[in-house]
């Protein structure tokens, strides 16, 4: 008897210590208080254009080592198509359109440094939650969330006025007015109008001064004289904005001060890593958030010389190589200052890739793989669906694929929950803590239902049937594409939101997206028993759904997108607006 107590007190102690052993990753969750953060967001990038998402010719070995060191995940959903409204769920952990920033008009992101409109202040970013628990807090990149209110210098709408301790980057968005060398890019086919308009103007205007001169036409000086001014007033009226995008939206800022006006796109890329680095150096003795965001991979795709000709995808491929290689710097950083077992790293993109982003033969703009559509078409997955990956070494489990819906809102309380924060109770926040998911805690994402947007018009709905593991998507709005075939709206540049360029269907396009991810076989009533019930439960969560909306002011109205003189961010006295300070050093 003695013998079998020994054996089996020595059984139940290998039992307790082997599970121990097997616990040892999530017991050290506990003893680990206020992770570091580094996010890192790519602008533009395609989930196609990712070697661990499937692409075998563009080579990104350090995005590919987070995922096999960490979380991949393949259903993760940006919250709107375009990067005005998708950065600002990212941050807020919201729908966009509940904080404004989706738009009513064809205006769907922030135009001009000029503008008005911005994410408003009494929006809590997952940065002034960190903050306040004793983060240091920095943003290098793209913010492109606005800049100014009232007057040139209230900065209003800045990364410092949102949680952000520290700036280094864009206020706008990369655009390819930023590169003298290319094709203008801003509101092209407007511009052309207006420069039309301006020319038969201007020939109207001189066949009338002939016309006088040589008798034919008899007009009065005065009426001649009005229509010059006309049209030099209406010459001036756009092209003292327009004229000179590269001076009023190309300017790299440092906190509130601006460096380059225009920036200096040669050290674009140099700069914003070595502030990346600067930033970990300095902040490796108490927890801090970096928000890496990328100007990669987004138009006119500034590459270092190193880097081109390097990939087999032309310039666009270089520059997301050129990417990859920052990533590794900035992991090898991590490394150097012992951080890696205490920071979680993410990488995502902010929503698929350009499809129409051509110039002649060449392609300027992303893969999205598998998947239907892609920029700026709010129900398709290949503008929304986009990499998504997490690594924690000794937290969360390595080499994990989860095949859950996921979304990039999702970022704002899984942060915040690790800080030891609290996300705000007086508000709707729509994403949801991603850790028990991501630590195999849990089977399921807490998501059931997910709203596609494209503007504020609902194109499209995800529901998750939990207990069956299907992901059913209703298509209510399409975008038609152009030349009719093509799967994008070449014609047009961009995909619209509603209009003539939609179709609206009634009933809607049904797709089961786990047996048919490319949304290629719309399902029916006569081809699938559950369409009329799944059809009545999608249309009852819209319902629920609309009821906690309410109204806010629209941030992309026109009033607050158009170009406003007294708002312009200025180095030097306005209009003249010049500085190298990067240089100078």
């Amino acid at each position: 008897v003695s013998f079998s107590l020994l054996c089996f007190r020595s059984c139940l102690i290998t039992s307790l210590i082997f599970g121990l052993l097997l616990q040892a990753p999530f017991t050290q969750l506990s003893t680990i208080r206020q992770p570091n953060f580094v996010l890192l967001l790519a602008d533009d990038l395609g989930i196609g254009d990712v070697g661990c998402y499937g692409n075998d010719t563009i080579r990104t070995p350090n995005i590919d080592r987070l995922a096999k060191e960490g979380v991949k995940l393949t259903q993760h959903i940006a919250a709107a198509p375009l990067c005005t409204p998708s950065r600002a769920a990212f941050l807020t952990g919201r729908y966009p359109l509940r904080s404004g920033m989706d738009a009513v008009n064809d205006y769907r992101v922030i135009f001009w440094n000029a503008g008005s409109g911005g994410l408003p202040p009494n929006e809590t970013t997952f940065a002034k939650i960190l903050q306040h628990q004793g983060y240091s807090t920095g943003l290098i990149g793209k913010w492109h969330q606005g800049v100014n209110c009232e007057s040139r210098n209230d900065h209003c709408h800045h990364p410092l006025k949102h949680g952000f301790d520290y700036f280094y980057g864009m206020p706008f968005t990369l655009i390819s007015d930023c590169q003298p060398t290319e094709t203008p890019e801003m509101d092209r086919a407007f511009r052309r109008k207006l420069w039309l308009s301006t020319q038969v103007i201007g020939l109207i205007t001189l066949t009338a001064v002939l016309g006088r001169l040589t008798g034919l036409i008899s007009v009065c000086w005065k009426t001649l004289t009005c229509l010059a001014v006309f049209s030099l007033l209406f010459f001036i009226s756009w092209f003292s904005s327009y004229g000179f995008v590269r001076h009023w939206n190309c300017i790299m800022m440092r906190n509130h001060g601006i460096t380059e006006q225009p920036m200096v796109t040669d050290r674009t890329t140099s700069l914003i890593l070595r502030e990346s680095i600067s930033f970990i150096e300095r902040n490796k003795h108490k927890p801090f958030l970096l928000f890496l965001s990328f100007l990669h991979s987004h138009t006119p795709l500034l590459t270092t010389e190193k880097f081109l000709g390097r990939s087999r995808h032309g310039l666009y491929g270089d520059n997301v190589e050129e990417m990859d290689w920052m990533v590794g710097q900035v992991l090898d950083a991590i490394d150097k200052e012992g951080l890696k077992d205490t920071t979680l790293v993410y990488f995502a993109s902010d929503h698929g890739g350009w499809l129409e982003r051509q110039e002649g033969k060449r392609q300027l703009g992303g893969w999205n793989g598998i998947y239907k559509g892609g920029k700026a078409m709010g129900g398709w997955e290949g503008g929304i669906r986009v990499p998504g990956i997490f690594r924690w070494p000794g937290v969360l489990p390595a080499g994990t694929v989860i095949d859950e819906p996921t979304s990039l809102m999702d970022i704002y309380p899984t942060v915040v929950h690790l800080a030891g924060g609290a996300v705000p109770q007086d508000r709707v926040i729509d994403g949801r803590d991603l850790l028990p998911l991501l630590r195999g805690a849990v089977a399921h994402s807490e998501h059931e239902f997910l709203f596609h947007y494209c503007g504020v018009h609902l194109h499209a709905v995800r529901w998750h049937q939990k207990d069956t593991g299907a992901v059913w998507k209703a298509h209510y709005v399409t975008p038609i594409f152009s030349p009719p075939g093509a799967g994008a709206c070449y014609d047009r540049g961009f995909c619209p939101c509603f209009g003539e360029g939609v179709t609206h269907h009634e009933p809607p396009l049904l797709f089961e997206l786990s047996q048919d991810p490319s949304e290629a076989k719309p399902l029916s009533a006569d081809t699938e028993p559950l369409f009329d019930t799944v059809i009545r439960t999608i249309g009852r969560a819209i319902e629920e759904h609309r009821r906690t909306l309410t109204p806010v002011p629209e941030q992309l109205s026109v009033s607050n997108v158009v170009w406003k003189p007294w708002l312009q961010p200025c180095c030097g006295t306005f209009p003249f607006c010049w500085c190298d300070k990067e240089g100078d050093n």
